[in-house]
């Protein structure tokens, strides 16, 4: 069994954010958008591996945010995804991001299980309780208008996963939601379980985080509420006698010199912009997610037009390596990377900025 690496150590934890999504983080219209094919996906995880980087973490998405891109258009199915990825790399962690509506809990705990025997212990679970209207009308489902509802289903469904991976015998369910007959769940993952990540911005989604995610992923747009935030969620997920990490997300233009960082900043996130993608993206999370704070709209609609609202790493190495440093300052225990071309912009990042945070201590 290897080791998972979001399992040990009390490092500061980077992992890449949705290189399985056309365009990557970033609504942009330049030529070197990122592609997303299996190719440079795979390129990428061997290159994140041999790092040591510790995660990668996929978006699963149905129907793309239109504009002239179609952000996120193209998809990559985020579990053959994962399985594909884990057999290829010998050290990171690969999640697999799962809709609760729109996946069988029966079959997700079977192949949770099946990709972490793939990636000898390595394999992580994203649970997504539903926010995209759209998304789920391309389905032909309905997203729930209340929280409450949409957290009990997921409540429900995580339930029986869990139970699928525990029980020893043959076990009837009965639920609100889910019926099932004499169902087993062999086999289970290598460690029972797997690491458990929820993003959640709402009270009932962040009482699912803390019941049940070991990492629950939210965004950095004000430092100084995330000091205060992070305390408030790990004394709640406390007395429920559990313990709960904090992750971000970020995006990174890092170059020699700030002129050409911002240069390239301006020429993706301005210039460039797919901007009815943006105004689509900005509008479906305000409509149905609370993920983002609503008083910040116009801070946010600049930072989604960057990296779909990521904390901004732009700058030197010495910049950016500074910005990840706050980042772990303000009780973040981690946080994705996007770049606008993974596999041509990561190697700088690599070879600049990791050995500036091995040095501070946090790697």
């Amino acid at each position: 069994m290897t080791t998972n690496p979001m399992l040990s150590g009390d490092r500061f934890r980077l992992g890449t954010f949705s290189s399985n999504c056309s365009s990557g983080m970033t609504p942009t219209k330049i030529a070197e958008r990122w592609d997303n094919s299996w190719d440079n996906n795979l390129t990428l995880a061997k290159m994140l591996d041999e790092a040591g980087i510790d995660f990668m973490l996929p978006i699963a998405r149905w129907i793309g945010y239109g504009g002239e891109t179609d952000f996120h258009g193209n998809v990559l199915e985020t579990m053959t995804w994962a399985a594909g990825l884990l057999a290829a790399t010998k050290n990171i962690a690969v999640f697999a991001t799962i809709h609760t509506a729109a996946n069988h809990p029966a079959v997700v705990a079977k192949q949770i299980a099946t990709i972490d025997q793939i990636g000898h212990g390595r394999a992580g679970l994203n649970i997504v309780a539903g926010w995209n209207k759209p998304e789920y009308e391309a389905l032909g489902l309905t997203l729930p208008d209340d929280h409450e509802t949409r957290y009990a289903y997921a409540q429900e469904w995580f339930d029986l996963v869990r139970k699928l991976w525990s029980s020893k015998e043959h076990f009837d369910w009965n639920g609100t939601y889910f019926k099932a007959k004499q169902i087993k769940g062999d086999p289970a993952p290598i460690r029972g379980s797997v690491p458990i990540i929820n993003a959640a911005g709402s009270p009932q989604g962040r009482n699912f985080a803390t019941d049940n995610a070991d990492f629950l992923f939210t965004p950095a747009i004000d430092l100084s509420r995330s000091v205060s935030e992070i305390a408030d969620l790990k004394a709640q997920a406390k007395t429920k006698g559990r313990k709960i990490d904090v992750l971000t997300f970020s995006h990174v233009i890092c170059r020699p010199s700030r002129d050409e960082a911002e240069a390239f900043l301006h020429h993706t996130a301005v210039a460039n912009t797919d901007t009815a993608a943006v105004d689509n993206l900005v509008n479906l999370q305000f409509a149905h997610a609370q993920s983002f704070p609503h008083d910040l709209l116009a801070q946010i609609k600049h930072l989604f037009a960057m990296g779909h609202g990521g904390f901004p790493l732009v700058g030197t190495p010495d910049d950016v390596a500074e910005g990840i440093l706050k980042l772990h300052a303000t009780g973040f225990a981690g946080t994705t990377l996007s770049f606008v071309d993974y596999v041509k912009e990561f190697p700088y990042f690599r070879d600049n900025v990791l050995p500036k945070l091995q040095e501070a201590g946090i790697r």
